[in-house]
């Protein structure tokens, strides 16, 4: 596998500012946001677009952390024994607008079983969607709402965007086998 660095930290960084820009204006006049990460990256990324509202604004951001393992339908075919990591929204959903936030969005199967989480939770008004990466080849009509960059990719190339609080280091990247 060849890796190709696609995005370093600092433009990263600039990336996540941007997002948290565009939810705000997006939410022009909201007292209050409601974000909720996808474990495992989603949640640090949710964790750094909170800050970033929070400095940028007078909204109040409430944080979730989504574990969505048992809700996925290709559970058995990914994990033999599946690990869950426990889920913790600790506000109510009910008639709330709900932003989802990922690191990748490929085939939209992530982002419908979080749908279906959430929605396990209570009624939301409405479910967002947040990405670093939109890197295409989608199996379910879902689209994302906010995306930091769109990545055209081949079915056999992989996209890892690495945060430091998991992998040590920002960055985004491409591998690509060449053989």
């Amino acid at each position: 596998m060849n890796e190709h660095i696609l995005v370093d930290e600092k433009t990263m960084e600039r990336m996540l500012m941007r997002l948290s820009h565009e939810i705000i204006e997006k939410n022009e006049g909201a007292e209050e946001l409601y974000l909720v990460g996808i474990r495992r990256r989603g949640v640090p990324l949710a964790e750094r677009i909170k800050a970033n509202i929070e400095r940028f604004s007078d909204i109040r951001v409430y944080l979730g952390a989504l574990d969505i393992t048992l809700y996925r339908d290709d559970l058995k075919e990914l994990f033999p024994t599946p690990q869950v990591h426990g889920t913790d929204v600790p506000f109510d959903v009910n008639g709330k607008v709900v932003i989802l936030v990922d690191d990748v969005i490929y085939t939209g199967r992530t982002a419908r079983a979080a749908m279906e989480a959430i929605i396990r939770l209570g009624r939301p008004a409405a479910i967002r969607l947040c990405v670093i990466v939109d890197r295409g080849h989608r199996e379910l009509p879902i689209a994302a709402n906010f995306v930091g960059k769109n990545v055209p990719t081949a079915r056999s190339e992989f996209v890892s965007v690495r945060v430091e609080e998991i992998d040590g280091r920002n960055e985004i990247a491409l591998y690509r086998n060449d053989n």
